[in-house]
């Protein structure tokens, strides 16, 4: 068995998506072994890059797989790959025990649709559900929404995008 500390990262995607007013859209987790409460289960749509695609592409498709949303223009990119580790005691049931965390490419998006393009729970195409369910939210909030081990990720994201909120 392979040493967590040799393990590799995922490559990832994540996904900020901001309505008009310049809230963030977050999805409430439908499980993951990772949450160990209620409240930190809320978390922006995020997912793997496919081998050999551009991360752009795989922004907007993991988005469309766990939201139905296309209607969207892109705002800006964090400029470098950001990286969490998750827990050793989570490590080796997460993702078959292959990788020790993400490294992610996030992306900022306006969402210009209409809110009824928002689903959830039945998303296109037969992908499961990621969400349960979801909300608008302040862009400050979100680092305390997220799983403790992802926090640092999501305070550099919150930065990043910062002069993109409307509050």
């Amino acid at each position: 068995m392979t040493r967590y500390e040799d393990l590799p990262y995922r490559t990832c995607v994540g996904v900020m998506l901001l309505n008009p007013q310049g809230r963030v859209f977050i999805g409430r987790r439908a499980g993951g072994i990772e949450h160990v409460d209620d409240t930190h289960v809320w978390q922006m749509p995020q997912g793997g890059v496919d081998p050999g695609e551009d991360t752009w592409e795989a922004a907007k498709r993991e988005l469309y797989e766990e939201t139905s949303v296309r209607s969207v223009e892109k705002l800006g990119e964090v400029p470098d790959w950001l990286i969490y580790d998750i827990p050793r005691t989570v490590a080796g049931r997460a993702w078959k025990g292959r990788y020790r965390g993400q490294r992610q490419r996030w992306f900022a998006l306006r969402f210009t649709g209409n809110e009824s393009e928002i689903n959830v729970v039945q998303p296109p195409h037969g992908h499961k559900a990621e969400f349960v369910s979801w909300r608008w939210e302040p862009m400050k909030n979100l680092p305390e929404l997220i799983v403790p081990f992802k926090r640092p990720v999501y305070e550099r994201v919150v930065k990043e995008f910062a002069g993109l909120a409307g509050d």
